[in-house]
Parts: structure tokens; C-alpha cells; sequence
């Protein structure tokens, strides 16, 4: 009778344990939504800044990475016309490289005839409109790495005010649910915001980096046009 008093006893306790390591299991799912209304509402705004981040960072990247593409023996083409006196040729291959090199030599060709420091100042004109897109909405994504940090600290502050508001207003004897609410809300919108943050600031970074890339070849395409139109003829 003692053994089976004894199994039963270990039977119980394994159970005990079983649901006590159940209970403890906690999903990433579950971890975002145990922060009460102040936490979720914190979530659902880091979820929308990180979706804007991904789909601004994608975009730019597509679109650079388009712009990056230039036909290597392009500017020994434009050379061989514009040598020639072929100018309109010059200008049919730049429509039909369409990228910014090509935009940016265009109007260094239409400008053909003029003083060459007005040539020059047409191309930087056309520099600074095609870096401006390049540049489109990256702005944005640095603001979403500098301020998704700041709104999970924010929501660390309002966790962390709910619970001191639990303990003042239950005289030192609160709920270790409610308590466990507002450090919830705290820690779980702190590693949202922050992991938002480094997305959108790695993101930021990649983008200046190719767009970087790109301005160099518009700069040396603009050097060789005009060291072009400096060869005696």
C-alpha cells in the first residue's frame, strides 16, 4: 500500500511539473500581447514603422540597383558620336540607356555649343535632381531608426508607471498579475522598439552606401564629358 501511495505521489508531482513547464512556455505571439492595451498599442505601432522600414528599404534598393546599371563601353559610344558630330545619335543612346548616367550625359549634350562652364552647371543641375530620387523616402527610414527606439522606450516608461501605480494604490499588497502586466509591457516594447530600430538604421546605412556608388559614376561620367569637350579637335 505504501509503494502505491509512493507511485501515486511521484505520478502527481511529475504532472505538477509537466504543467508548471506548460505554463512557462511562452510564444513570441503570446510575449507581444501579454502587455496589456498600453503594450499592444505600442506593438501595433512598431509593427506598422517596421513594415514602412522593409518595404522603403526594397524599394530604394530595387531602384538603385537600377540606376547602378550601365553599359560599359556606353561613354565610348557617346565619345565616338559626339567626335563624329553625331550628336542626335549621342542622344538616342542616352534615351535608351534611361538610368542616370545616361540622363545626366544627355544634358551635357544638349548643352553642346554653350560656354563649357554653362555646360558644367546644366550637369550638376541634373546631378542634384537625379540624386534627389535616388534619395526618395530614405530620409524616412532614418527617422524610423531614430525613432523606434524612442516609442519601445516610451512604452517602457508607461509599463513601468502602471506598475509603481499598482503598488501605490494597493497600499503594498498588489496583484502579481497586474504588476507582471505593466513589466511586460515595459521589457517587451524595449526589444520591439530596438530591434525595429537596428532594421531600420542597417537599412539606412546600406542605402546611403549604394547611392553613394551611384553619385561616384554620375561624377565621373560628368568628368570624362567634359575632359571630352576639352580635346582639341
Amino acid at each position: 500500500m505504501l509503494y502505491f501511495i509512493q507511485q501515486d505521489a511521484v505520478t502527481q508531482a511529475a504532472q505538477d511539473a509537466a504543467e508548471v513547464s506548460e505554463e512557462k512556455t511562452l510564444s513570441i505571439f503570446d510575449l507581444l500581447l501579454s502587455g496589456g492595451i498600453a503594450g499592444q498599442i505600442i506593438i501595433l505601432i512598431l509593427f506598422v514603422l517596421l513594415f514602412a522600414a522593409v518595404y522603403i528599404y526594397f524599394e530604394r534598393l530595387f531602384a538603385i540597383k537600377s540606376a547602378s546599371r550601365v553599359d560599359k563601353n556606353f561613354m565610348h559610344q557617346i565619345k565616338d558620336s559626339v567626335s563624329n558630330g553625331n550628336i542626335e545619335s549621342a542622344k538616342i543612346r542616352c534615351a535608351q540607356a534611361d538610368n542616370p548616367v545616361a540622363r545626366l550625359t544627355e544634358k551635357g549634350i544638349s548643352r553642346i555649343g554653350s560656354p563649357l562652364e554653362d555646360i558644367n552647371t546644366a550637369i550638376e543641375n541634373a546631378g542634384r535632381l537625379e540624386v534627389y530620387k535616388l534619395e526618395k523616402n530614405v530620409s524616412i527610414l532614418a527617422t524610423i531608426a531614430g525613432a523606434a527606439p524612442m516609442i519601445g522606450f516610451l512604452g517602457t516608461v508607461i509599463g513601468m508607471v502602471l506598475a509603481f501605480h499598482e503598488l501605490a494604490t494597493s497600499s503594498g499588497q498588489a496583484q502579481m498579475g497586474l504588476l507582471a502586466e505593466g513589466i511586460y509591457t515595459a521589457m517587451t516594447t524595449t526589444v520591439a522598439g530596438l530591434i525595429v530600430g537596428i532594421i531600420a538604421y542597417i537599412g539606412y546605412n546600406h542605402l546611403v552606401v549604394k547611392t553613394d556608388k551611384v553619385v561616384h559614376q554620375m561624377e565621373a561620367t560628368a568628368v570624362d564629358f567634359l575632359d571630352l569637350l576639352n580635346e582639341p579637335a
